[in-house]
């Protein structure tokens, strides 16, 4: 074979579209299109969505299929950004394929997708991910009967640096800078401004301060000991399945037993919705949920609950009597061997959710701001995150790199397998068709041990 030379960068004038170079395909996003083409997607978020768009004139606007498709890449891709996302799908083939974009064709830029994002309400978005969760109750992998609840801390995107008084305007800064004049500081320098700042106590109130761009962000202090803007989301999860029940989003100053009623209520509408067969009967929670209120308000709402009780040492009653029945009959619950387990199985479910979506799925910082805008991307994320549920049964995996390290580990024990056996190339290739097995010596025996 003969080395090639760089031949002329001049581009042809015309091309057939036959001659264009195509990819394979990634395996996944293959097997999830045909998941999604199968039950109507495109037909039913093109129905969702027809309001939102003109009858003509303007810009070409972005398929409603495709613009979901593209968070949902964002979802399995870990991209956190709208133009990271568009990035992604203008530079990979595969991703091409799963938007049903030609190569003649140009993807959609970041600001088409920031676009459609602010066209398209959070109703639509829920309602796909009540699709979403019907296609769930259609596989049996959706009951709802026993919930978990759990919340995490959303980075805002929004500076500490930039808030200002809700009462005067004032920047940090400028009123920083008046309290050290006023402390006998005359000309207070950068370094001095931070150890008069030092010094002070309980400067962070989210009563006196705010960010001018995102009201929605609080003050807060994170899992790793910063001080940030944040929001706070909480999930209720299927402690069956795994499945995401419900998504909701507030502010990182909400405490959990004020905003576990209206994730417990999100829960029960969404799994109305859903056409789910089991009503909500039980609900798991660790301890930052306890509290008598919540308890009773819980009670009212017809749940069970199963919730972790801190220690507060000896209670008096003559206050509240209306929760001393339910406070001890959740305590001999969560004694129980049934409660005990359930308990388990809360941080392993709702967990998971968590890292799924905020770890891997990169949504730990916020791009968007606002809760409406926060909301959306959830949404459509939790969506994902289902969707790979239906995607386990299938392919065994529920994220393209899950499935590539699956058959990573595939091909590793069949090349053990291979040095180990010696099998012939008839053998070798059943062999590779069989479940995932590995060579084992068990007292100096070589035997196959099959991997769950």
């Amino acid at each position: 074979m003969a080395m090639g030379t760089r031949q002329d960068d001049q581009a042809p004038l015309w091309i057939a579209t036959s001659e264009l170079p195509t990819g394979p395909g990634h395996p996944f996003y293959t097997r999830l299109n045909a998941v999604l083409d199968a039950a109507g997607f495109d037909r039913y978020v093109e129905g969702e969505c027809h309001r939102f768009y003109a009858p003509r004139m303007g810009r070409p606007g972005l398929a409603p299929g495709r613009y979901f498709r593209l968070l949902l890449v964002g979802y399995f891709e870990g991209l956190d950004s709208e133009r990271g996302i568009a990035w992604r799908a203008a530079d990979s083939l595969a991703i091409r394929r799963f938007l049903h974009v030609g190569l003649e064709d140009a993807t959609p830029d970041h600001s088409t997708i920031s676009r459609t994002r602010r066209l398209i309400d959070v109703e639509t978005h829920r309602a796909v991910f009540t699709w979403v969760q019907t296609q769930l109750v259609s596989q049996g992998l959706l009951t709802g009967k026993t919930l978990a609840v759990d919340a995490t801390t959303l980075e805002a995107n929004a500076a500490m640096r930039s808030i200002v008084r809700r009462d005067t305007g004032e920047t940090y800064q400028a009123y920083l800078t008046q309290l050290a004049a006023a402390s006998g500081i005359a000309t207070p320098t950068r370094e001095a401004l931070a150890r008069f700042d030092r010094r002070r106590k309980k400067k962070g109130s989210n009563d006196d301060w705010t960010h001018p761009d995102d009201p929605d962000a609080k003050i807060t202090k994170m899992k790793d000991g910063r001080t940030h803007l944040a929001h706070k989301a909480e999930h209720a999860v299927d402690a069956d399945s795994g499945a995401i029940v419900a998504v909701t989003v507030q502010g990182a100053d909400v405490g959990d037993t004020t905003s576990v009623v209206e994730t417990v209520v999100e829960a029960a509408e969404q799994l109305e919705r859903a056409g789910a067969s089991g009503a909500l009967d039980e609900l798991i929670a660790d301890k930052g949920y306890h509290a008598n209120r919540s308890l009773i308000d819980l009670h009212a709402l017809g749940i069970r609950t199963y919730i972790s009780e801190p220690d507060r040492g000896r209670r008096r009653w003559d206050q509240v009597p209306d929760a001393q029945a339910l406070v001890y009959a959740n305590r001999r619950r969560i004694r129980g061997q049934r409660g005990l387990a359930l308990l388990r199985r809360r941080a392993e479910r709702v967990e998971r959710s968590f890292a799924h979506l905020y770890e891997t799925g990169a949504l730990r910082r916020t791009h968007v701001r606002g809760h409406q805008n926060i909301l959306k991307r959830l949404l459509v994320h939790a969506g994902g995150f289902n969707l790979g549920l239906i995607m386990r049964q299938l392919v065994g995996a529920g994220t393209p790199r899950g499935l590539q390290a699956r058959l990573g580990v595939r091909c590793a024990c069949l090349a053990a397998s291979v040095d180990a056996l010696r099998l012939p190339w008839p053998v070798l290739w059943t062999f590779a068709a069989s479940p995932i097995v590995t060579p084992s010596y068990t007292n100096g025996t070589l035997s196959a041990a099959t991997l769950a």
